[in-house]
């Protein structure tokens, strides 16, 4: 275990969490926007949260040690739907 305190339940709920984290994936939609000079492709929700989720699973699973049932209780997810996730993006 990692010598950082581990993720905890609330977590999503801190309050000094919750801006960074949205001001980070607002920046980058905008980014994003901007770059394909506001004619995005249809797909955009399956496209950001494609790119948001493949980081997420990686580093809770390294936070955890590979251990799929304490990364899955973390993420609030099935231990059968996160080995799905895992397959489906390469991280098994």
């Amino acid at each position: 275990m990692n010598a950082v305190s581990p993720l905890r339940a609330d977590a999503a709920h801190d309050p000094a969490l919750q801006p960074a984290l949205r001001e980070c994936v607002s920046r980058a939609v905008r980014r994003y926007l901007a770059d394909v000079d506001s004619q995005p492709t249809e797909g955009l929700h399956a496209l950001v949260v494609g790119e948001v989720e493949m980081p997420l699973l990686r580093e809770v699973m390294a936070w955890y040690g590979g251990n799929q049932s304490r990364a899955a209780a973390a993420l609030g997810i099935n231990r059968a739907t996160l080995r799905k996730k895992l397959q489906q993006y390469g991280l098994s």
